[in-house]
């Protein structure tokens, strides 16, 4: 399958930017008559076929489309802090992309180490993770945000922190209920401070826990993803 990210799709004739035409005509070797397939992002996917292949605007004309592909059952939101070391951050959100979220809150805690990111570089990698695992809706990465200015926000669905503290918690696969909306905070290095941890009590968070290894955020990140996605089977 040669699946291309087409996020402004409008009419069914399609003109690839300069990238993916030559990805497509160049890399590749397509030609006229050749069958693509295109994403918008949006949950729209596409099968078109070459009609101009010219390596810098190659032009397809969409011959079937499937609304709504992969949609699944409930809306998926992780808010994590971004690693010290990028790459841990990066491998988080290509790996939640390709199991399956809706989006990505990165936010600054007490003990975050990074409060900078490049979101362009973050966007690219979420994109290419979709294209990988042909999916069909693009996660939303919003800005970077203060964690007590994100837990004070509204969310339509259930609301979970995950962190170390020796207290009382429960199991994520026991708190959470197939096809619910959900919320679910990650912690930096160091985790969430008490007084973070105790912020959330006042704003309906639940309090669990991901099984009993000491995880790294990024792999706590996808524990969790792949979690609610597991359960929502």
């Amino acid at each position: 399958m040669q699946l291309f990210y087409t996020p402004d799709i409008k009419t069914n004739i399609y003109t690839l930017n300069e990238i993916e035409s030559k990805h497509c005509i160049k890399v590749l070797r397509l030609n006229i008559n050749d069958h693509i397939q295109l994403i918008d992002g949006k949950g729209n996917f596409y099968e078109a076929k070459i009609i101009d292949s010219n390596p810098k605007k190659c032009t397809v004309e969409i011959i079937e489309t499937t609304m709504d592909f992969g949609k699944r059952n409930h809306y998926l939101h992780i808010a994590i802090a971004p690693t010290k070391n990028i790459d841990r951050f990066e491998w988080f959100l290509e790996k939640a992309t390709e199991i399956g979220i809706d989006e990505i809150t990165p936010i600054i805690c007490e003990h975050s180490e990074r409060k900078v990111l490049k979101p362009d570089r973050l966007e690219k990698i979420i994109i290419s993770a979709i294209k990988q695992s042909i999916k069909a809706y693009k996660p939303k990465l919003n800005d970077l945000t203060n964690y007590s200015d994100f837990i004070r926000q509204n969310f339509n669905g259930v609301k979970y922190i995950a962190h170390c503290e020796e207290n009382k918690k429960i199991l994520l696969k026991d708190a959470y209920k197939n096809g619910q909306n959900v919320v679910i905070l990650i912690g930096p290095e160091g985790d969430f401070s008490p007084e973070e941890i105790d912020k959330t009590r006042n704003n309906n968070f639940t309090e669990i826990s991901l099984g009993e290894s000491r995880l790294r955020t990024e792999t706590a990140g996808v524990v969790a993803c792949h979690t609610i996605n597991l359960l929502n089977e």
